[in-house]
């Protein structure tokens, strides 16, 4: 049978890290800082909220974030 080790585990979270999430977070990033949104601080909670919790923040800001926007 085909067995993963840990060193195949940590490779493919590696390369996930940097084919997936990194990108994910740069575009939230990049998004936050050019849009305009209703109050100052959520600007400043999304940034942090993408920057702190890995994939599963720059999803929850494209989801829920967005919405937030001020829209001209």
């Amino acid at each position: 049978m085909f067995a993963i080790g840990a060193l195949e585990l940590i490779v493919v979270f590696v390369i996930f890290g940097v084919l997936v999430a990194l990108p994910l977070a740069l575009l939230a990033i990049i998004d936050i800082v050019r849009s305009d949104f209703r109050r100052d601080s959520d600007r400043i909670l999304w940034a942090i909220i993408v920057l702190m919790v890995p994939f599963i923040g720059p999803i929850l800001y494209f989801l829920i974030g967005r919405k937030q926007k001020v829209h001209a």
